[in-house]
């Protein structure tokens, strides 16, 4: 006999936490199904604890750069205070006890297995707390992604890093070569760089970062090429291969590479094997689930999270979680909006984005004019000085005469980029922008000098 319940959440990720949690608060027999750790990846693996690691090596580089700032400065690197800060502060050694508690308080249900659809409004779970619901009011997924490994010849067969190996590592590795140069790979690629590793970066597309601007990616790939890391862009991996405790990537061109270690970094996709989309209509070969404004997938049915498309960010998980539960509850809320998607790479410089960028806009067949200017020329950065590496790059859509998109690389660029996001978020005429008051000597400043550069 199926168990009658209000609310059914599949993965207990930042989305289905937040959607779970804030149904239950309100009252509703909510039952939240995950088959690994509750938080999902963000806490355990990625975004928190990989945080940890890069701040820990941006205080490293900070104090290299005092000789001829201030004085002098003896550097030496441990990788301990990191390993145990990763268990003992962000992970609970990978124990989602409190997590699990506080879903309990808010009078949630948590169901330890692995939930697949079974028809509209019924949810299967397999695992040791199995069972058989069906949801009065809704059933939410929130499956996420997991690491996208490519088809390199000989990759299946060596015991390589995702993201979750490196950052539970308690020791960072002599060597380190990385497949793939978008966020992950070029953040864990410093981190471990500035303390000891010799790291190689192996990334197929023309650029770093390559879903940013073209500008932002060359400038990370030159600031790493300084710290003395091994950058190569336009590059694909032929076949890998490990003896002894080697690792060797082979490249297109012949060309090999060898390291201790091998980190694979080339993205995360959706996986929706097993979980039964086709009991309600749905393709489970689709790379996402098609929503409407409310996050609807059909009747009873909504997504939240990387599974819906929108960008594979915490952020976005969230943002989509409270539209769900807020129209489950009958609340007034608007239906999800994109246009100011934000997003930071956290290498230093930090890269923040919001919106379009020239390209993505070029091909929406907007009329486009950009401006650019380097953090190192302004006022702030001359003072900075050491470490100032940065720009504000804008898009502008001119049809309509306001910002479609923009990036602030450089000290803080993930927070100089909130200003922007209002901006694109609000739809501000560039010409309001060009006559407000920038507080000076700032990072944010370069958005004025950005202005005066705009051009076809």
């Amino acid at each position: 006999m199926a168990e009658q319940v209000d609310v059914v959440v599949i993965g207990m990720g930042p989305g289905g936490e937040h959607v779970a949690g804030r149904l239950a608060e309100a009252g509703l027999n909510v039952v939240g199904v995950e088959a690994e750790l509750v938080g999902g990846e963000c806490p355990y693996w990625a975004c928190v604890p990989s945080k940890m690691m890069i701040r820990a090596g941006n205080l490293l580089a900070e104090a290299r750069r005092v000789p001829g700032m201030a004085g002098a400065a003896r550097v030496a690197a441990d990788w301990a205070p990191v390993a145990s800060r990763i268990r003992e502060e962000a992970t609970d050694d990978w124990n989602d006890a409190a997590a699990a508690d506080r879903f309990a308080d808010k009078g949630g249900r948590l169901v330890r297995g692995r939930g697949r659809l079974a028809g509209p409004g019924r949810v299967e779970v397999d695992g040791p707390d199995g069972g058989v619901f069906e949801a009065r009011h809704a059933i939410v997924v929130a499956t996420g992604t997991k690491p996208q490994i490519p088809p390199v010849p000989g990759l299946k067969e060596v015991p390589y890093w995702t993201n979750r190996d490196a950052v539970a590592a308690k020791e960072p590795p002599r060597s380190l070569l990385v497949l793939g140069g978008g966020a992950i790979g070029v953040e864990l690629s410093q981190a471990f760089a500035r303390f000891g590793t010799d790291v190689t970066v192996v990334e197929a597309m023309d650029r770093l970062i390559p879903a940013e601007e073209p500008e932002a990616g060359e400038l990370v790939a030159e600031v790493l090429a300084r710290e003395g890391l091994t950058v190569r862009t336009g590059a694909r991996a032929a076949r890998v291969r490990h003896e002894g405790d080697a690792f060797t990537v082979v490249l297109e061109d012949d060309t090999e590479l060898t390291g201790d270690q091998l980190l694979v970094a080339t993205g995360r996709r959706t996986d929706f094997t097993g979980l039964g989309l086709e009991t309600v209509g749905l393709d489970p070969a689709d790379r996402a689930l098609r929503t409407d404004g409310r996050l609807r997938v059909a009747p009873g049915l909504w997504a939240v999270g990387d599974v819906t498309g929108h960008g594979a960010f915490t952020h976005v998980a969230m943002y989509e979680a409270e539209i769900v539960a807020r129209t489950v509850l009958g609340e007034p809320v608007p239906d999800a909006d994109y246009r100011a998607l934000p997003r930071v790479t956290f290498t230093d410089p930090e890269v923040g984005a919001v919106g379009l960028t020239e390209e993505q806009a070029r091909g929406k067949g907007l009329r486009v004019r950009t401006g650019l200017a380097r953090v190192p020329a302004s006022a702030r950065g001359w003072i900075h000085k050491a470490g100032n590496e940065g720009l504000v790059k804008l898009v502008e859509d001119t049809g309509r005469g306001v910002l479609v998109g923009a990036t602030a690389a450089g000290p803080m660029g993930g927070e100089v980029v909130y200003g922007l996001a209002v901006a694109v978020q609000g739809q501000v005429p560039v010409e309001t922008l060009r006559h407000m008051i920038y507080a000076y000597p700032t990072f944010h400043r370069g958005v004025e000098d950005a202005l005066r550069a705009l051009k076809d």
